[in-house]
């Protein structure tokens, strides 16, 4: 294999090239990415950008010592076999890495609608967030939550509209979810549950209802969509990303996905998940690396991704389906949220086995819990329920 092309050049781009030449590959390495930025991490900018406290979040990655041909404002057109179509040519491959990320929903309307994705994305809706502006967030999931946490801190008079019962309801379920809904009456938010946007208008939102939110800054956080147009008719299997087994192979030899787009077996859960977070950007590249280079490598993480919002570090580690411990059917509390500034959730399988965690300034809850899933072991439940046992000390001999 003489040369390798990775399209994405975000972190788990980068990544996939540090992976490579870690592993020993001594070839050809070209980058492709769409923005003209170097690659840069994500996660900051609904959090540290926004708040004003960076301009800059780029990777700490040498890529000229990495000798890479890096090839930025260039996007990636479509596939034939051995060749990646962009808008500045054809490049010739022999092993493929697609790491083209998602692209954010957009509702209707003629109105303009600020989504945070990009660095300049951050940076434009920042601008905006003065003291006084009316900004309406559509979407109380994780990016709104955070998106509302710097827009009150700003000083904005804010207002998320959510389309569920709860915040988070559809990652959490509306149980969990709910117990997030005071943090909003706290910073003084104004959170509108079981309102659906028909369009985004020129001074605002109207709902479906015909009830209007009046705002000067309108954030749509409904959710992102695998940015994968550029492999339809390719050979590279789609549904929900690309879809890979759990060595990250597609259905293409010699091409490999990571990060947003990629849509994985995972053999602890036994499902497809693809996860946008962070965490997996940084780990799926060394199995990605390693199935390019030809070794036997498998990728089955227990998801973990974090949130900051309204002075709080919300933390979930696993996933609730359950997976081969059985399926998950019911959560446990470690601290009342009603009144514990500090608490956890716990979803666990018929057998005690933890399956997922939610914490809330409890990091040590979320690193332990991390490992037992991991482990698979049996958990003590009474223990469990009382916060001041260590989750470690739950497990059972």
């Amino acid at each position: 294999m003489d040369h390798v092309v990775v399209v994405g050049a975000g972190l788990a781009g980068v990544r996939s090239i540090e992976a490579l030449r870690a592993q020993g590959y001594a070839g050809r390495i070209t980058l492709i990415g769409q923005e003209r930025h170097r690659p840069y991490d994500r996660p900051p900018l609904s959090k540290a950008v926004l708040l004003g406290e960076t301009d800059s979040t780029v990777v700490d990655s040498d890529l000229d010592a990495l000798d890479v041909r890096l090839c930025l404002g260039t996007a990636a057109k479509g596939l034939r076999d051995g060749v990646v179509e962009t808008t500045e040519g054809e490049v010739d491959y022999d092993g493929l890495v697609i790491a083209t990320g998602a692209t954010p929903i957009r509702l209707r309307g003629e109105g303009r609608q600020h989504v945070l994705r990009t660095i300049d994305d951050a940076i434009a809706l920042r601008e905006r967030l003065v003291s006084g502006a009316r900004v309406a967030v559509i979407g109380g999931g994780w990016i709104g939550a955070e998106v509302a946490t710097a827009a009150a801190r700003a000083g904005c008079a804010v207002t998320v509209i959510e389309a569920g019962e709860t915040p988070l309801a559809a990652a959490l379920g509306p149980d969990v979810g709910g117990r997030t809904i005071p943090w909003y009456a706290e910073a003084g938010v104004e959170l509108r549950l079981g309102a659906i946007v028909g369009t985004v208008d020129p001074g605002g939102v109207t709902l479906m209802s015909g009830a209007r939110v009046e705002a000067d800054v309108v954030v749509t956080g409904v959710g992102v969509r695998p940015a994968v147009e550029w492999l339809k008719g390719s050979g590279v299997e789609l549904d929900d990303g690309v879809l890979v087994d759990e060595h990250l192979k597609t259905t293409l030899p010699g091409v490999v996905a990571v990060g947003d787009c990629a849509n994985w077996w995972s053999r602890r859960f036994r499902r497809r998940l693809r996860v946008e977070h962070w965490d997996t950007a940084l780990g799926a590249p060394d199995t990605a690396a390693a199935t390019l280079l030809g070794e036997e490598a498998v990728y089955d993480p227990v998801p973990y991704f974090w949130s900051e919002q309204f002075g709080r570090m919300v933390q979930f580690a696993g996933h609730p389906s359950g997976g081969r411990q059985g399926p998950a059917v019911r959560p446990l509390w470690r601290g009342d949220p009603r009144t514990d500034a500090k608490w956890t959730v716990c979803w666990l399988t018929r057998e005690d086995r933890l399956t997922a965690l939610l914490t809330v300034d409890r990091p040590r809850d979320v690193v332990q819990g991390r490992r037992i899933i991991e482990g698979g072991r049996r958990l003590d439940l009474v223990k469990l329920a009382d916060p001041a046992v260590s989750l470690r000390d739950c497990i059972m001999a």
